[in-house]
């Protein structure tokens, strides 16, 4: 635990300012969005920290999915909060203040530090948490800003001499609405309730998780294979309903001694075919051990992604899935992530006009546009004796005495002066295709700026 002024601060417009801070930094006259180079000059013991605002809203929503313990109408208050509509709640807690009480002894005994207050509409519950120092503090004694208006109202408000709630009330409503619009009387309405300001709660994420319990334990792979089957009859309507496709699937087995086995299938491309997904299944289900009996099975999809609707017709040729399903199955064996493709790479060097990407995340591309054929294997240079600028007679390679049958070329390739290649800072390459008599199709190139001859691919 730090102990003094704290703040975390966020680069904005070129400058980084002050996103949140502690009581002590409070207490030293900080407040939020000030630039922090200030904020060091007012405060020379300050301590920083930078934010981290999209870890801060995912600990938020498990936050509000938390809070919904108390009731369920839950929803998110700006970036730092929530607000609960728990009309019709308390009573389960015995009190308004038994349930705050029980709020805050759970934040604290989890670490959480929050501000919790209670009040008959939104605004005053806003109001009483960001500006009360205590309890029962009247909303009338609390400053303007408490009624969440705008900086430049504020400002001009004070200019005014109207510092609180109760002198903004005190303001003939014609008077405000003719000097600064309708805005601040819907927020004097929306704290004091007599205008409603309802909460939109949060939806909580679909759950693509089912289960199955037998009254007898099977353990035959055949009664496995079939209630899988069942369970994905239901997990995928629901993953249809939400047009997304499951790409990670786990299958839990529980037996009657207490045990448990996962198996794992990794999708090459979202999937929601109940008949091929359960096909893919079979391999990773023969190798489950039914021990004494399995009991209850559930399978869930732990990781999905959009897969919307296609319209199809009779003259679009319907995409099977065929080479996804083998790569899935492969995957089983050696790790979906160890099945790659070559993609074309815009690029005239032979080593960097292609690329290697996973075969599960990546599509293939359009056919490969060559001028000139291409050796099938590729690989680093590797030097011949040879004299002249045309493919010598005979030559020797890998301990192989080969005789040219047929040449042809040259192709020139220059290279690409924009990159830092060290291979090819030499100039540029002349390659030829070379048929020998012995069998060999050889990929052969010379290098007219310092002679030399050199054996980089086969064709096939």
């Amino acid at each position: 635990m730090i102990d003094g002024p704290l703040v975390l601060t966020l680069k904005q417009n070129n400058s980084n300012r002050v996103y949140c801070l502690n009581d002590d930094a409070q207490k030293a006259g900080l407040h939020r969005g000030m630039p922090y180079a200030d904020a060091r000059a007012f405060c020379p013991n300050l301590q920083s920290h930078p934010a981290d605002p999209v870890n801060d809203q995912a600990f938020l929503h498990i936050l509000r999915r938390w809070a919904t313990r108390y009731c369920p109408w839950v929803g998110l208050d700006g970036s730092d909060g929530l607000v609960l509509d728990v009309t019709g709640s308390t009573h389960l807690f015995g009190s308004e203040e038994v349930m705050l009480a029980d709020m805050q002894m759970r934040l604290d005994r989890a670490g959480v530090s929050a501000r919790l207050s209670i009040a008959d509409t939104r605004g005053a519950a806003w109001a009483l948490t960001h500006y009360a120092n205590g309890n029962n503090i009247a909303l009338e004694s609390l400053p303007v800003a408490a009624l969440r208006l705008p900086d430049d109202i504020i400002v001009s408000l004070a200019r005014l001499g109207v510092r609180r709630i109760a002198d903004l009330i005190a303001i003939p409503r014609a008077t405000l609405t003719r000097r600064f619009g309708r805005e601040v009387l819907m927020r004097v309405d929306q704290a004091l309730g007599h205008q409603v300001e309802n909460i939109t709660p949060l939806s909580n994420p679909p759950h693509y998780g089912v289960r199955i319990s037998f009254p007898d334990p099977i353990g035959l792979e055949r009664d496995v294979i079939a209630a899988t089957g069942r369970l994905l009859d239901k997990l995928c309507p629901k993953l249809e309903n939400q047009e997304a496709g499951a790409r990670t699937l786990v299958l839990t087995v529980y037996r009657v001694d207490q045990d448990h086995q996962q198996v794992e299938l990794r999708l090459a491309s979202p999937l929601r075919d109940p008949r091929r997904i359960l096909s893919l299944f079979q391999r990773g289900i023969g190798a489950v051990k039914a021990g004494y009996g399995i009991d209850k099975i559930r399978l869930e999809a732990v990781q999905v992604e959009p897969l919307p609707a296609r319209q199809t017709n009779h003259v679009q040729n319907s995409d099977k899935g065929e080479l996804d399903d083998l790569i899935s199955r492969i995957g089983t064996r050696i790790g979906i992530e160890n099945i790659h493709r070559f993609l074309p790479a815009d690029s005239h060097i032979p080593e960097r006009s292609f690329n290697i990407a996973l075969a599960a995340y990546s599509l293939p591309s359009e056919p490969w546009v060559c001028l000139y054929p291409r050796p099938i294997v590729l690989f680093p240079p590797e030097q011949i004796v040879a004299n002249g600028a045309r493919p010598p007679q005979k030559f020797q390679w890998r301990g192989m005495q080969l005789t040219t049958g047929k040449a042809t070329g040259p192709e020139r390739i220059a290279p690409e002066w924009w990159l830092d290649d060290e291979n090819w800072r030499s100039g540029v390459r002349d390659y030829w295709r070379v048929e020998t008599r012995e069998g060999w199709r050889l990929w052969l190139f010379y290098t007219p700026q310092k002679p030399a001859w050199f054996v980089q691919g086969q064709f096939a």
